[in-house]
């Protein structure tokens, strides 16, 4: 069955970084487009970045561009999300996911982890 765990999060200070990991089985990795969402404390799933299979495309929604960087290890069917400059805003439960329908910013997921938690806090 499709497993998706993530780790990394943790609490850091505004202008920290971290790193995201997402190790996947259960499925081929290498040929599925994988994303990492994330969703606030009382608000909805925000979708944060895409990677596609194949030819690696990647998208970031404007909240994130410039800071985080996604990127994927088909080896290891790993996936990483690294995410700088953090600001309190970012503070959310971070997911992978996959089975978005080859779509840029899906509208549903076949298949998310559990989720790691991610704090911007002074």
């Amino acid at each position: 069955q499709v497993q998706l765990v993530e780790s990394g999060g943790g609490s850091v200070q505004p202008g920290g970084s971290l790193r995201l990991s997402c190790a996947a089985s259960g499925f081929t990795f290498s040929s599925n487009w994988m994303y990492w969402v994330r969703q606030a404390p009382g608000k909805g799933l925000e979708w944060v970045s895409t990677i596609s299979n194949g030819d690696y495309r990647i998208y970031y929604a404007d909240s994130v561009k410039g800071r985080f960087t996604i990127s994927r290890d088909n080896a290891k069917n790993t996936l990483y999300l690294r995410m700088n400059s953090l600001k309190p805003e970012d503070t959310a439960m971070y997911y992978c996911a996959t089975g978005g329908g080859g779509r840029i910013t899906p509208i549903r997921y076949d298949y998310r982890g559990q989720g790691t938690q991610v704090t911007v806090s002074s």
